[in-house]
Parts: C-alpha cells; sequence; structure tokens
C-alpha cells in the first residue's frame, strides 16, 4: 500500500509531489493527414504508414517501411506529415471505444515516409524521455480517458481537440529514464520467452504429427519397425485402427428445466481453446429447449463448429451445469482408449480434416 506522505492528488489519481500532470496539448502538437493509398501523377512517391501498423504496435524504422505500401503525395502533404525521431502515431477511431489509442513512437528520422488519414501524430514539444513516452501513454489512467471519450455509434473516434484534453503525467527527466530502462527490460524479457513459445510450438507440432502417426515411438512400446499403410493411415503394424463408436460410448443425462431455477451453460471455443461458461438463465427461459447436464471427463464437441476445432475434455468445474444437443459428450470405453490422446488426435491436422467433414457446419465456412 502507498503511504500518501510525498503524494498528491490528481486528476488522473496519486502522483509523486514532484511528478507534473500536463494536457497532451500543452507538451506537444497534433497532426492529421490527408494522403491516401493512392498513387497520382505529379506527386512524389513515399512509403505510407497505416492504421494497422500503428494498432499491432509493429517496429517503425528507415528498413521495416520499405516493406509498406508505396503511395503519392502533394509536396506540402510529405512536409505537413513527415515523421521525426520522438513522434508518437495514434490509432483515433475504432470500432469500440475501450480499443482506441493504440500508439507507436517513431525512434529515428523516417526518410520519404508518411502516415495515412486514418492516424494521427503527436509531436513534443518539450523534453520527454523517448523510451518513457513510447510507455506513458499505455498506461491505465490515459487509456481510459480515451475510452470514456470516444464517441461515435458503428465507430467511435476522438478528435484532435479531444486528445489534446488528454490528462497524462510526466515525471522528472531522470526519472522518465529510469521507469522506462525498467519497462524495457521487461518488454525484452516477455519478448524472448514469447519466441521460446512460438519455437516450443513449433517443435510440438512436429512431434505430434510424428508420435500421432507412429514415425516416433517409445522404447517402452517398440516391438518392430513395420509400418504399413491402412485405411489412409501410415502407422505401426501393432497400432489398430477402429471405429470411434467402438471406443467411445455417448453420454446423455437429459435435464428437464425447472421453471425458477438458473442453470449455467457452456459454450466451446474455436481452435482448441476450451470451455467457456455463459450467463445463467432460468429454467422458463429455456422452455421446451433439449438439455443435458455435463459429466466430468468426457470428450465434448459443438457439432456445427467441429471443423473449426471446437472440441474440449470436460471437468468437475463444469458439474451441475448443462448442454444443448449440440454439444454431444463421449466417454471412452475403460482399457479402450485413453481421453487425453483422443484430444490430442482430433487436434492434429488429420483429427480436424475428420471433424470438418462430420461437421455440420463444413459445408457453411468461410474458405
Amino acid at each position: 500500500m502507498i503511504n500518501n506522505t510525498g503524494y498528491k492528488q490528481t486528476a488522473i489519481g496519486l502522483i509523486p509531489i514532484d511528478w507534473e500532470v500536463k494536457k497532451l496539448g500543452q507538451i506537444g502538437n497534433f497532426q492529421t493527414s490527408s494522403i491516401d493509398k493512392l498513387i497520382k501523377q505529379n506527386e512524389e512517391l513515399v512509403f505510407l504508414i497505416n492504421y494497422m501498423n500503428v494498432y499491432k504496435h509493429e517496429t517503425i524504422n528507415n528498413l521495416s517501411v520499405k516493406k509498406f505500401p508505396v503511395v503519392s503525395a502533394k509536396k506540402s502533404q510529405i512536409e505537413s506529415c513527415n515523421l521525426v525521431k520522438g513522434d508518437i502515431l495514434f490509432t483515433p477511431s475504432s470500432e469500440t471505444p475501450d480499443d482506441i489509442g493504440h500508439s507507436v513512437v517513431i525512434f529515428e528520422d523516417l526518410e520519404n515516409t508518411v502516415f495515412s488519414y486514418h492516424l494521427m501524430r503527436f509531436r513534443p514539444k518539450v523534453d520527454l524521455n523517448i523510451l518513457y513516452s513510447h510507455f506513458f501513454c499505455n498506461n491505465q489512467s490515459v487509456l481510459s480517458q480515451f475510452t470514456k471519450y470516444a464517441t461515435g455509434s458503428t465507430r467511435f473516434t476522438i478528435s484532435i481537440k479531444t486528445f489534446s484534453n488528454i490528462i497524462v503525467p510526466i515525471p522528472p527527466l531522470l526519472e522518465q529514464q529510469k521507469i522506462a530502462s525498467i519497462l524495457s527490460t521487461w518488454d525484452n524479457a516477455i519478448d524472448i520467452n514469447k519466441k521460446i513459445l512460438r519455437n516450443l510450438e513449433i517443435i510440438k507440432k512436429g512431434m505430434t504429427i510424428n508420435v500421432l502417426s507412429g514415425k516416433i515411438r517409445f522404447e517402452t512400446f517398440l516391438k518392430d519397425n513395420k509400418i504399413s499403410h491402412r485405411n489412409g493411415y501410415r502407422i505401426p503394424d501393432d497400432w489398430e485402427i477402429k471405429n470411434l463408436s467402438s471406443v467411445l460410448e455417448q453420454v446423455k443425462n437429459p435435464v428437464k428445466p425447472e421453471k425458477d431455477k438458473l442453470y449455467k451453460q457452456i459454450g466451446i471455443r474455436s481452435h482448441t481453446k476450451g470451455i467457456f461458461y455463459k450467463e445463467s438463465v432460468t429454467g422458463q427461459s429455456l422452455g421446451n429447449k433439449s438439455v443435458f447436464a455435463i459429466e466430468p471427463d468426457c470428450f465434448i464437441l459443438n457439432i456445427v463448429f467441429a471443423w473449426e476445432h471446437a472440441i474440449a475434455k470436460t471437468s468437475i468445474a463444469e458439474l451441475d451445469m448443462i448442454v444443448s444437443h449440440r454439444f454431444p459428450m463421449y466417454k471412452p470405453l475403460a482399457s479402450k482408449l485413453d481421453l487425453d490422446y483422443l484430444l490430442f488426435f482430433f487436434k492434429s491436422k488429420k483429427g480436424k480434416d475428420l471433424l470438418g467433414l462430420a461437421s455440420p457446419g463444413w459445408k457453411n465456412r468461410s474458405n
């Protein structure tokens, strides 16, 4: 808990006494753009930074911009929409108010590069540590202001005037440097771990293909190295091919909803991302809908989106919850099939293809 001694209350909350609170319009200037994605005669060719480059927080420098679209612009547009070290690009619009204000800092003067009319440029006129400026608009006190002041119905926006009135905390320059250094260290560590995770996912994908096809076998189970083609599979001779009906039994526990009782239903996320819980509903709202009680340790799928890998494993956490007939459950027969193995099989490409063929939603999928 923060000791209030040495702190002061401000419009954005409690901050140290020697910090300042400023409106963005007091510490810099905003600039919009009128440059679109066209190439017109008698205009100069330039690289164009687009909305998604900022939304995705991409690294933007003189090397990366060479992969960006080439458009044309008037000399006056190039002069007013250029980008120099320390500039910050913002996304001033979004489909939802809580998704406005993504930003990217420009860390070097960009040659022959401009920003599109979907973005807004902020150019500081006071000394700001460039790394600190990378973080200071990405804290909750500032992001909540973007959300609060966004206006619109189908698409939400923030005007230059509103952006200029956004309040931000400004520590002394030396403290800015220290804050930026610490946060950058954490960012670097997170990036390294993300790369490690991506590499592990690639390794796991390759291993999954090999162990599920029998190309790689554990010494404990290795009897011989003979592999043959059977029913579209290239598998070891001592493996069996079975219809699911011979190794699974469907679990159906019908529930007759009581009018005034609350029931919690589940859904299954696509791309094998697991089960999620819906808001509780009354038995009256369920009406004559066919619903079933969930049993733990079952293979469950959404038959409409099975082609999109909407599969999961039920657990004790889902006891007393219900599902509709679109979410059939299956329990492996004892000594016949391991549930986790089945789940991994259906996570594989072969398994996904088989789910697709059996899914009613397959023919309506987006190609």
